[in-house]
């Protein structure tokens, strides 16, 4: 008997181990994470005992006072406007990421279009789609169309060939005798 192409391979692992290798994994993650929080934390106080040396306040008159607040107001304004700019920089990147990540699902999401090929389908199958239940009855296009009969077609011949030259009407219809050609043919002067 030739073996199963379906079958799958045992796992070598047991669950008890899967557990107890998930378990260690989550107690080493959680280990480095309070290690990067505590670092963080250190370069912090670093960072502001750099930037802030401590206060004294013992010892000085009022004016010195109003001085020492003028200086710390200046420099909130200084790490205001650092913020600020900072913040500002976050969510312009943040926008571009955004924006970069829809242009990655647009491209990625595009398929090739499937070659198309012709269908004959007659106009009462196409309503029948379109339409489902709602279409009653057979559409004949050619109804709609302008019929057009052969005396018209004559009729049109006859009224280009008596006009002719439009200069030669004119001259004929000129002074009282074409006034009386119009009064005759309107049916006037029985």
């Amino acid at each position: 008997m030739p073996p199963k192409a379906e079958a799958k391979p045992k796992c070598k692992i047991s669950a008890s181990r899967k557990l107890s290798l998930k378990i260690l994994l989550l107690t080493r993650a959680t280990e480095e994470l309070e290690a990067e929080n505590a670092a963080r934390d250190e370069e912090k106080v670093r960072h502001l005992s750099a930037k802030l040396p401590p206060l004294q306040f013992s010892g000085l008159t009022i004016e010195e006072l109003q001085k020492m607040c003028k200086q710390l107001h200046a420099k909130i304004d200084v790490t205001d406007e650092e913020r600020y700019e900072c913040e500002a920089k976050v969510f312009k990147n943040n926008k571009d990421i955004h924006e970069l990540k829809l242009k990655v699902q647009d491209l990625g999401g595009k398929f090739k279009k499937p070659a198309l090929r012709k269908v004959r389908v007659s106009a009462d199958e196409m309503m029948r789609a379109l339409l489902g239940s709602k279409h009653k009855g057979s559409m004949d296009l050619r109804a709609n169309l302008k019929s057009v009969k052969k005396e018209d077609i004559k009729q049109e011949k006859e009224l280009t060939m008596e006009v002719g030259d439009w200069r030669k009407n004119v001259e004929a219809m000129s002074g009282m005798e074409g006034r009386k050609k119009m009064f005759d043919a309107a049916g006037g002067g029985q």
